[in-house]
């Protein structure tokens, strides 16, 4: 019988250890903005899964159970503030993270994704030198990460 070892990638940055098999959700229908997130979350190790609408995603996360969830708030058909509301109804989403990643940057918005369901918020653009760092923030402070 082969065993199977947890495999642990040293990183050059200062938060250390981050497990290879951690699996981020991204939900977003402009592939522009999945190509980017995707790239930068892969090379430092992470396992992203793509869905580009609302309905795909709830299914996704659900058959998944990711670590955490990217939702776009601009979502054609369901909107990000339905999916994370569809996300919350159900508890085998209660401790996965969802972080909005959204272009809304009025004041209120932030305010209006948290009550949607999100734990967080990130405006676009996405900063590629920070974009990873936010995220290994929200997998911390949720307990997803080992160190």
């Amino acid at each position: 019988m082969v065993q199977r070892k947890r495999v642990y990638r040293a990183a050059s940055y200062a938060s250390g250890y981050f497990r290879v098999n951690t699996t981020i959700l991204l939900i977003e229908d402009n592939e522009q903005n999945r190509y980017l997130a995707t790239f930068l979350l892969e090379h430092r190790g992470y396992r992203v899964v793509s869905a580009p609408d609302g309905s795909s995603g709830i299914e996704c996360a659900f058959a998944l159970l990711p670590d955490l969830i990217l939702l776009d708030i601009q979502l054609p058909l369901m909107d990000g503030y339905a999916v994370a509301q569809a996300l919350r109804a159900n508890a085998k989403m209660d401790h996965t993270p969802i972080i909005a990643v959204t272009s809304y940057a009025m004041v209120g918005d932030r305010e209006k994704c948290l009550e949607a369901g999100c734990n967080g918020y990130i405006e676009k653009p996405i900063n590629p030198e920070t974009f990873v760092t936010e995220i290994e923030g929200f997998l911390t402070a949720w307990g997803r990460r080992s160190g």
